[in-house]
């Protein structure tokens, strides 16, 4: 892949080539504001679990297949937080982005397709998984918590 410099809100930063080059700066500033771990989602997650007293997991912990968001290493309790869009929440049904479909359809089925093999590792190996959704943390992440929490204790 062929790093592509571009020139973007008086900031240069370098593409690495993996997706296309955004249609205007607005979607540009969102996209580059995603990140992969630590999202409010999850933030609200951990804050709810200590809230209701579950403490001792580990967060994005290396030498776990697939490195859940959260894992409870004693209990083999590993718990994934799925963004909606990202991961195609079967719950609210995300619409996709109508630019660059194809790029996306592929993009979120390899999502889909990974997620998949994460979960089948680690259910291989003994450990219980459990997935929750971005909607479902926001509207209610103290239930979400308490869901962990008897999980843990089963």
């Amino acid at each position: 892949m062929e790093d592509i410099s571009v020139q973007n809100h008086m900031r240069k930063y370098t593409r690495d080539g993996r997706s296309p080059l955004p249609n205007s700066d607005a979607v540009s500033r969102v996209m580059s504001a995603n990140k992969g771990k630590d999202t409010l989602p999850e933030l609200e997650l951990r804050r709810a679990l200590r809230e209701i007293g579950q403490s001792g997991y580990r967060i994005h912990k290396k030498g776990i297949p697939g490195r859940p968001d959260i894992a409870f290493v004693g209990q083999r309790v590993a718990v994934f937080v799925n963004g909606c869009f990202w991961h195609r929440c079967p719950y609210c049904n995300p619409s996709a982005p109508k630019t660059h479909a194809d790029f996306w359809t592929e993009k979120f089925q390899k999502n889909i397709e990974r997620d998949a093999l994460k979960c089948q590792a680690l259910r291989e190996n003994g450990w219980k998984v459990l997935i929750f959704w971005e909607c479902e943390i926001k509207k209610d992440s103290l239930a979400v918590a308490r869901k962990i929490s008897r999980a843990i204790h089963e």
